[in-house]
């Protein structure tokens, strides 16, 4: 396992999301974390809105007849959703919390992000929050999900703690991330500046970009795996995961953990087989020309 240091703690570069796995029973939800522990997997991510909260109660009972196993993990749980709308508020953020920890049975968060952009969020209300939070304990660490770099820079500069993680979704199908970077001061449709330079800057800023749905194409469309859509990007996947004697989605992951930073990767499935192939991810470092290779057999092109 590829670790990176958050805070002075060394963090699985590879981890658990849990969104999925609200249909578990007590016996599949400890199969699923005692093999991610296992195979070096230290970091779990939750927000309350993952199975209306179910997913954190079935994490949490587990937890609760297991409290041994809490200082092993890194624990992120997510929120700020609110049904129809966004909520940074500092009761919603506060009485959130209180959720959370209920849910999961512990009495701290390793990290809490803020899920989506709240437009109409107040920084002071933000900086209340977590200041309270962190003072009595119950978070540990801050970020932010789904924000461009303008927007984290904003509210970083309006509160006290340090925005460490911006959660963001990439895949080698989903790219709007880098392609704006490939094609300055180009004319056509991927030289669009739609994130702001996001990658820049949590690059220079050495914040931590965690990585989600790696494998989908665009939003919630299903997997590029095997898919007929993209039959040239799969038979690139088959020939270099043969390379590196690795599945194909370890080479997927690989794709994402090759950027020159400090990137988790959310894994998406609670398939135990599935986390124990993408694992081997981090075994591997891509060459520079089939890193290439890829994005340009995903459908993208080079200037």
């Amino acid at each position: 396992m590829k670790y990176i240091d958050i805070f002075g703690k060394k963090v699985s570069a590879i981890g658990c999301g849990c969104m999925r796995i609200a249909g578990f029973d007590e016996k599949k939800t400890e199969e699923y974390i005692c093999t991610a522990l296992d195979l070096g997997i230290n970091f779990f991510d939750h927000a309350d809105i993952y199975g209306g909260g179910h997913c954190e109660e079935l994490f949490g009972e587990f937890l609760k007849k297991n409290p041994g196993y809490r200082e092993k993990m890194f624990l992120q749980s997510k929120c700020g959703i609110r049904k129809g709308w966004f909520d940074f508020s500092y009761e919603h953020i506060m009485e959130s919390v209180d959720g959370i920890l209920e849910r999961l049975h512990t009495d701290h968060l390793d990290s809490l992000l803020l899920h989506r952009p709240d437009v109409l969020m107040e920084p002071e209300e933000v900086d209340k929050a977590f200041s309270q939070l962190k003072e009595s304990g119950k978070v540990r660490h801050f970020g932010v999900s789904n924000m461009n770099r303008f927007q984290m820079e904003y509210l970083g500069n309006n509160i006290d703690e340090k925005l460490f993680a911006d959660q963001l979704q990439m895949s080698i199908v989903h790219t709007p991330l880098i392609d704006a970077g490939l094609n300055v001061n180009m004319g056509n449709d991927p030289s669009i500046m739609r994130d702001a330079g996001t990658l820049e800057y949590l690059r220079d800023h050495e914040r931590v970009l965690q990585v989600w749905s790696p494998l989908q194409i665009g939003y919630f469309e299903g997997t590029f795996l095997n898919s007929e859509r993209y039959e040239k990007l799969n038979g690139t996947l088959d020939q270099m995961a043969e390379k590196y004697g690795v599945g194909k989605d370890a080479i997927a992951y690989a794709w994402l953990l090759r950027l020159p930073m400090k990137v988790q990767v959310v894994l998406g499935t609670a398939n135990i087989e599935h986390i124990a192939s993408a694992v081997k991810a981090c075994d591997i470092t891509l060459e520079k020309k089939d890193w290439y290779t890829l994005y340009l057999d995903a459908g993208n092109r080079l200037p």
